[in-house]
């Protein structure tokens, strides 16, 4: 059996452990977990208290109508992040999103994409109804295909099992069958072995993922605003902002946009309806912070992407690092904090103030903000005050601690000027 030992306690594979999520403490056994009870009378006086000092606004990522219903519970102001990929891990939806990666047909691939529709479109509608009068940042389909499909050690692993099974199939008909699932699976090996890449991060994801298969994103685009045009139909305020991730270069993000905003034209066109919006990118690339002045002509608004624009900038991955150097690195004084959950003012930081003030020197009015887990993080959040970002966007958990960390960071400013 697998354990794990730490010193003489020994946890069992299996076995219950709970996690203090702010301060990390493990405990033994499953302990009671309960929802904080936002509507505390103190509470709401504090957090008041907050709203009415903070520069910063507060938004919340939430991937599900439930997800955005507590954060606007806990006061968000609207959602920063909305990830997308995420539902296509629903299982009713995975096999549809593995078909269109499997084809190579664009019959096949448009009916795959059709079906998908429909389920986009139900959940932004749930979203942009609960956000009503704030708003919505939707952004486009992000990680690698091969994320789609099943691991090839696993695929080949489940392949020589079939292969034994039919060795000892009693009929015909069961021969039949396990004939069709190996079929399936070597197709599923096939592709998953040709969308594998030594460098998956920094491979074929975000806007070259739009750029290379359009009627992806297109389907996208189409589901948001046939979603925010029933909804205004409702009577709904809705304020959808389309955010195209991973762009370096502003010839990315000039094509996609042009090609998604005519779908979003067309789609008003047909409902005779039009919404507000805005189109903008996310800034996790250093070249993307370097050339701010270029891609800004092609966006609403900028979206600093801090967990990949770390990884960018240290040239590091992650989730190698926390699994190897980056906790000695810490412990041995490297590296002051884990630039993971505190922005690093220093590298990091200064492309976000370098990238801000180009592109403001070009779009004075350029609403700037970030969405992760820096969002939530009280030290981060007095950076980006420093810094003049707009917004900061967190898990909806997160955003009351959000709300009283951007009104330190505003009185902060205050007393030290005074």
């Amino acid at each position: 059996d697998r354990l794990m030992r730490v010193g003489e306690k020994i946890v069992k594979e299996g076995e219950w452990i709970s996690i203090d999520g702010t301060s990390g403490e493990v405990y033994l056994g499953k302990l009671k977990a309960v929802v904080p009870d936002i509507k505390d009378p103190w509470l709401i006086k504090l957090l008041r208290w907050a709203d009415e000092f903070r520069r910063l606004g507060v938004r919340a990522n939430a991937d599900y109508p439930r997800d955005a219903q507590r954060a606007r519970e806990y006061g968000a102001e609207g959602i920063g992040l909305c990830r997308t990929e995420h539902m296509f891990f629903e299982p009713t939806r995975l096999a549809f999103f593995q078909k269109m990666i499997m084809t190579d047909l664009p019959s096949e691939r448009r009916e795959a994409l059709e079906t998908l529709l429909p389920f986009q479109r139900d959940d932004f509608l749930g979203l942009f109804r609960i956000m009503n009068g704030l708003p919505v940042i939707i952004r486009l389909i992000d990680p690698p295909l091969h994320e789609f499909l099943p691991n090839i050690s696993e695929l080949m692993h489940d392949l020589a099992d079939l292969k034994i099974r039919m060795q000892h199939a009693p009929n015909l008909a069961q021969v039949d069958d396990l004939l069709e699932q190996i079929r399936l699976k070597e197709t599923l090996l096939k592709r998953a072995r040709a969308l594998d890449e030594s460098n998956p991060m920094l491979g074929m994801r975000g806007v070259r993922l739009g750029i290379m298969i359009p009627e992806l994103t297109r389907m996208q685009v189409r589901a948001v605003f046939e979603a925010a045009c029933i909804a205004a139909g409702e009577g709904v305020d809705v304020h959808p902002e389309i955010m195209i991730p991973l762009t370096s270069h502003f010839h990315e993000l000039k094509r996609q946009r042009e090609v998604l905003e005519a779908e979003a034209k067309k789609v008003m066109e047909e409902q005779r309806m039009a919404v507000d919006y805005k189109f903008g990118t996310m800034i996790e690339i250093p070249r993307a912070a370097l050339t701010a002045d270029q891609i800004v002509a092609h966006a609403q608004f900028f979206s600093f992407g801090t967990n990949d624009l770390t990884q960018t900038t240290f040239g590091i991955s992650r989730d190698d690092a926390e699994a190897s150097f980056l906790v000695p690195y810490i412990s041995a004084g490297i590296l002051p904090d884990n630039p993971f959950a505190t922005i690093d003012p220093q590298g990091v930081g200064e492309l976000m103030r370098i990238a801000m003030e180009k592109a403001k020197r070009v779009q004075p009015d350029l609403m700037c903000g970030i969405c992760g887990e820096h969002g939530g993080d009280p030290a981060s959040i007095v950076l980006c005050h420093t810094l003049g970002l707009d917004y900061v966007s967190c898990s909806p958990y997160r955003v009351p601690i959000a709300r009283l960390a951007a009104a330190h960071a505003a009185l902060r400013e205050k007393t030290a000027g005074a």
